[in-house]
Parts: structure tokens; C-alpha cells; sequence
């Protein structure tokens, strides 16, 4: 039997909950926060019920984030009388994983909520999987083909267990050789669409004049060298996800013509008179600030916030240097396989020169160095004089120095890390936004490394 967890039992609807779902399900009953945290850290519940209003709490939302710093594995369902849309993704952004109404029929409720649990648990089958290294304390998690361990990269991690299943339009922004694309098909690949095609298309890879015809389609005849009747992408995506990469490449016109059919579900072919319903799931990516594009006014401001629904925001590789060690190693791993090589590893010279790169390519950039050292080394292992020169000369130009008192590398690195943000916060009078536009790191990133480093009450 499925094992719950119910929270906050002095209502009359809870106590008829916990008779209705003690013949189906091993049951745990919690008041209170302090209750929770004991329960927490002994026990996994394969779901977590709750209404709408939790003793200790003033609001749903501290509770959410109070689950959030649990670090509680197990799905969370909310029993609510009703819900909006709106809501519902307010809720879900907060970390909810769904919903169930008090108004269906008993038997319903019982088969919905053990419908979410199956759910879940089908799900975890596809997201991150935990694996100790030998000898290691070093936790790796791989999604797909992302491989992370950092807490920037594990929190998106989170988000996309929460809303893969739900057909929300979601936008992924970062720079380029981020992996916008691998978390896209990630999403995909681990929904409940993952029979269904996943399709992509670069949206500033296209003539403008075929763009409108690759996305929608045309009729025979409908204009010069329209031999034949084509459909569109968005019908060959139809029941699966369709992946517009780059989308703030798009023309206005297309844009208006994008936005109509994220909002009627229907797409016209070019010259049609008649429209075909479609049921599309979208994933927008982009390099741009669309925010500053809609200022612009080459972005429409209503396509933008129907594109936002659920953004993710990629971090940088600078961003994130603890996965540069662990991903040196997985394309090491991935290239002696696909080269039939058998590279062991990379020196503890070539390392320290990785990690102190910017990484302005990104992933991808650190992927075609490994590749490219690995194909140069006559060693077992990667050696310095393998990584390319561009890499290895900007370590004289960097103005950043520390102390080689230290030999470790994640100390020294963490040292210059506290050094440039109280740099950054002095500069900046403790305007953590405006701090983290000087570093050249995300606002989340800034926030994530203020906490690890304890610089909470450091103003500048």
C-alpha cells in the first residue's frame, strides 16, 4: 500500500479524508511545521495531501516554500474545493505538484490520487538519477544528457520534474551552449508525450519568406513553386512538443501569426481558408532579453507573456564551475567511446586551467576542448599542452590573482568568489540586482553563492 502523509487533520473535510483513504493507503497524520521536519527526515511518503489553509502558517505560500527548504522528495497534492488557472500556476511555481477537488465522488478522489502517485513515480524512471562516485564524496546527476551537480543546475532539475505533464508554454532562456535544446527534450522525453514527436526548429536559421511556410504550411498553388500541398511543422508536431529555438528571431508578422495559435489552438496553412485544430505543446528558447526586445519593439509584449508562462533561466558554465570537473570527465568517457579511445583522465595542470576559463562558449565549448584535446594527447591522460592556447594565454591576462599558499583549487576559487562579490556589493551600495549585473552572473546564481559563502548580512 501506498504510504501518505496528511497534514493538518482539525478540519471536517480532513477527518472524512483520513477514513475515506485508510483502506487504500498506510497513512502518517502531521499538525505542525516542527512535527513535519522530524517526519521529514525519517520517512518518504509517496505523496503529501494537504488543503488549503496549514496550522502554523499564515499563508500557502510560506508553507510551499517551508516544503521547498525540506528538500521533500514525494509529490505534494493540494484537496481544494476549486482552483483558476492562474492559481494553479502560482501554486505550481511554488513548488505544488497538483490538485484534487473535494467536490468529486469518493471513488474518483481515491483513483485520481492514486493515478498522481503512479504519475510521479513513472516519472522518477526519467529524471535525474543519483550516482556516488567510488571513494567520492561527490554527488553527480545526470538528466538525460545533462550531467550537474551544482545547486544552480539541480534546483532547474526540480522545476522540470514539476511541469513536465502539464502543456504549459514554457520559455528557455540562457546564452548560447547553455543546452537549451537538451532540456527541452529533456521536458519532452520525460512527459507524458514522449511517444508523440518532438520537433524542432531554428527560427533565425530560416529565410524569412519560408519560415511561415516551414511553421503553418501551404496549399498547392499557393504561391510560385507551391507544387504541392505541405504540411506545416506544427501539424507534424501535433499530440508532441514542438521546440521553437531562437524564438525572438521571429518576424512580427509571424509573431502575431504565433500568438494566434498558441491562443485558439488552430493553425491556417498559407492559402488555406480553413483552420486545423492542433494540440501542441510549446517550448520556446532564446539567447535575447525579451524583455528588452519588447522595449524595443521588436518583440510583441502579449506574445512575450504568452511565450513566459514557465520560464527557465539556463546559468552560465562560469556560473556553475563546480560541474566543469564532472563534466570534463563524462566527455571523456563519451569521446573514448565514440573515438574508441581510452583516455583515463586529465592531469591536475589541465584541470586548474579549465576552471579558472570564463567559458564563453559555454558547455559546448568545454565539450569541443575535451574532444579536441583528447584527439592531441599521445598520453593516457589529458596533459596542458593539449588545451588549445586561446585558453591557456588568458590565464596571464586575468587581473585576479590569489595567494599560491593555496593549493587547493575549490578553496582558492572560492576565496577570489567571496573577494569579487564583496567587491561587487561595495561597489553596488548591497544592491544585490545591480550586484549581479557587475559580476556577470544571474540574480538566482548571486543569491545561491551569497548563502554557501554565509554573506547574508554583508551590505557592502
Amino acid at each position: 500500500m501506498e504510504k501518505l502523509l496528511i497534514i493538518n487533520t482539525r478540519s471536517d473535510y480532513a477527518r472524512r479524508l483520513i477514513t475515506l483513504l485508510s483502506n487504500d493507503f498506510t497513512l502518517k497524520i502531521a499538525q505542525n511545521a516542527s512535527e513535519l521536519q522530524e517526519i521529514f527526515k525519517k520517512e518518504y511518503f509517496d505523496a503529501v495531501i494537504c488543503g488549503e489553509e496549514v496550522q502554523g502558517f499564515s499563508k500557502i505560500d510560506e508553507f510551499l516554500s517551508f516544503i521547498q527548504s525540506q528538500n521533500v522528495a514525494s509529490p505534494l497534492v493540494f484537496f481544494v474545493p476549486t482552483i483558476s488557472y492562474q492559481e494553479s500556476l502560482d501554486f505550481i511555481k511554488l513548488g505544488a505538484h497538483d490538485f484534487i477537488s473535494t467536490a468529486v465522488r469518493d471513488e474518483e478522489l481515491i483513483w485520481s490520487l492514486k493515478k498522481i502517485i503512479l504519475r510521479y513515480k513513472n516519472l522518477l524512471s526519467y529524471l535525474p538519477g543519483k550516482s556516488e562516485k567510488a571513494g567520492s564524496q561527490s554527488t553527480e546527476y545526470s538528466f538525460e544528457n545533462i550531467i550537474a551537480k551544482s545547486k544552480l543546475m539541480l534546483s532547474i532539475f526540480d522545476t522540470i520534474k514539476k511541469i513536465t505533464d502539464y502543456k504549459t508554454t514554457i520559455l528557455i532562456m540562457g546564452e548560447s551552449g547553455t543546452g537549451k535544446e537538451l532540456i527541452a527534450r529533456a521536458i519532452h522525453y520525460s512527459s507524458l508525450r514522449k511517444d508523440q514527436p518532438f520537433i524542432t526548429i531554428n527560427c533565425g536559421a530560416i529565410p524569412e519568406n519560408l519560415l511561415e511556410s516551414e511553421l503553418f504550411g501551404h496549399v498547392k498553388g499557393s504561391f510560385t513553386g507551391a507544387h504541392r500541398t505541405k504540411k506545416g511543422l506544427f501539424e507534424e508536431a501535433n499530440n508532441g512538443t514542438l521546440f521553437l529555438d531562437e524564438v525572438g528571431e521571429l518576424p512580427l508578422l509571424l509573431q502575431v501569426k504565433l500568438l494566434r495559435a498558441l491562443q485558439e489552438e488552430e493553425i491556417r496553412r498559407i492559402g488555406d481558408n480553413s483552420s486545423i485544430k492542433i494540440n501542441v505543446r510549446i517550448i520556446a528558447a532564446t539567447l535575447k532579453d525579451l524583455h528588452e526586445e519588447v522595449e524595443r519593439g521588436s518583440f510583441r509584449e502579449d506574445l512575450f507573456y504568452r511565450l513566459n508562462v514557465l520560464p527557465i533561466s539556463l546559468p552560465s558554465l562560469r556560473e556553475r564551475p563546480e560541474d566543469i570537473e564532472t563534466l570534463v570527465l563524462f566527455f571523456i568517457q563519451k569521446f573514448n567511446n565514440k573515438l574508441n579511445m581510452q583516455i583515463s583522465g586529465i592531469t591536475p595542470e589541465a584541470l586548474e586551467i579549465l576552471l579558472k576559463h570564463t567559458w564563453p562558449g559555454n558547455v559546448r565549448e568545454l565539450e569541443n576542448t575535451i574532444e579536441r584535446a583528447m584527439v592531441l594527447t599521445t598520453s593516457n591522460k589529458i596533459k596542458l599542452e593539449n588545451i588549445p592556447d586561446t585558453i591557456r594565454d588568458r590565464r596571464r591576462s586575468g587581473k585576479i590573482t590569489t595567494s599560491f599558499d593555496e593549493l587547493s583549487i575549490k578553496k582558492a576559487t572560492k576565496n577570489i568568489e567571496v573577494e569579487l562579490i564583496k567587491k561587487a556589493l561595495v561597489k553596488t551600495q548591497g544592491n544585490r540586482t545591480q550586484a549581479a549585473k557587475v559580476l556577470e552572473i544571474s540574480h538566482r546564481a548571486l543569491i545561491y553563492k551569497i548563502q554557501d559563502y554565509k554573506l547574508e548580512d554583508y551590505e557592502g
